[in-house]
């Protein structure tokens, strides 16, 4: 039993002092493992509908954009400007605690992933990806266009003044000194993402080895055969979209809050497209996996930035740092999907053939 305890000890004392490190080098570093924990929350919420459930999702999104616009309007000045009333009521602004944020914005993208889900239900492979892929640019549409006649998104200007996150009276977008160390608001949002991705990890453990999980992988493997052994797909299908909503409404809430600014430019297709790589590179269905592709596709687009400026400069500027990057980026997902084509790091059981009679006798 110590045996087995020592590997994850070590994992977590890594994670625990990573970001102490890295801010060594500069807080740029910090902030990309922020966004690279952002990105695993994200692809975590999608593995449920797509690893789990077989649910197609290219719109998924649309779900981190709720959030993230939730937080933005009631933690922070914007509504007094357009509301009279709510500048009567709040003369500084709306600037409701995390603690009540954070739930209305998982509540309202849960509601969202059953908008969503109910008129789908039906759907299946490329016909579900092209409604859910509708649903995402719509979202983004709507909230690019929701500035008149009544100002609400501020539009393609964005939100911004969001407040930052205040736990226990400790703001986090502010300096602190922890036992003589300088400790920048980066790293205090490494350890609130970090606490989140733990806990969600543990979550979806759960889920995948509960009735319900298993009911979703009934459902993935063959519908027809799930139906004919009693499993409601229906109320299977809504569950999974909405609780993967829930944790991209999560993880759009904390993007507000940690960027201080949103704008609908941050909820673009590609964004969804990129989610769904995570999901798929690392390994459908298989939580480290999934949390593989995710740090690696969400880190590798910052670190191939000081590869491309470099091979730019060698050509005298006759290549596009930001396209030479994309290109470097799109060769490394080929190459990995090449040489394995179920993931980095696939799941064990997933697509194995059932034991032979014969085997099983015995």
């Amino acid at each position: 039993m110590k045996n087995k305890l020592i590997p994850f000890l070590i994992a977590a004392a890594a994670l625990l002092v990573l970001p102490l490190i890295a801010q060594q080098f500069g807080n740029a570093w910090v902030r990309i493992v922020d966004i690279a924990l952002l990105y695993v929350l994200l692809a975590l919420g999608l593995n449920i509908v797509v690893g789990y459930a077989g649910l197609l999702d290219l719109g998924y999104v649309a779900f981190y954009a709720v959030g993230a616009y939730m937080f933005a309007l009631l933690a922070s000045p914007h509504l007094i400007e357009t509301f009279p009333a709510i500048a009567a009521a709040f003369p500084n602004g709306l600037h409701m605690p995390w603690w009540a944020v954070i739930p209305l914005g998982a509540g309202l993208a849960a509601i969202a992933g059953l908008l969503l889900g109910a008129p789908v239900l039906r759907l299946r492979g490329d016909y579900l990806a092209i409604v859910t892929l509708g649903f995402g640019e719509i979202i983004r549409v709507f909230l690019n266009n929701l500035d008149a006649p009544v100002n609400i998104t501020n539009g393609p200007k964005g939100i911004s003044q969001i407040d930052a996150i205040r736990i226990f009276g400790f703001d986090l977008a502010k300096r602190k000194e922890w036992f003589g160390m300088d400790i920048p608001s980066v790293t205090q949002y490494y350890y609130l993402f970090l606490a989140l991705v733990v806990f969600s990890v543990v979550l979806c453990y759960r889920l995948q080895r509960s009735r319900i999980g298993r009911a979703w992988m009934a459902m993935r493997e063959d519908e027809t055969a799930a139906k004919a052994m009693g499993i409601n797909v229906r109320n299977m299908k809504l569950l999974a979209f909405a609780m993967g909503a829930t944790f991209g409404g999560v993880s759009g809430a904390m993007f507000a809050s940690f960027q201080g600014f949103v704008s609908p430019e941050s909820f673009a297709l590609q964004e969804s497209i990129m989610i769904v790589a995570m999901v798929v590179l690392g390994g459908i269905g298989h939580l480290p996996g999934v949390i593989l592709g995710a740090l690696l596709l969400a880190a590798l687009p910052e670190v191939l930035r000081y590869v491309a400026g470099p091979l730019q400069a060698m050509t005298d500027g006759r290549l596009d740092a930001a396209i030479l990057r994309q290109l470097m980026i799109a060769l490394a997902m080929i190459g990995i999907m090449l040489a394995r084509p179920r993931g980095l790091w696939p799941s064990p059981e997933h697509g194995k053939a059932a034991p032979s009679p014969a085997a099983a006798a015995k």
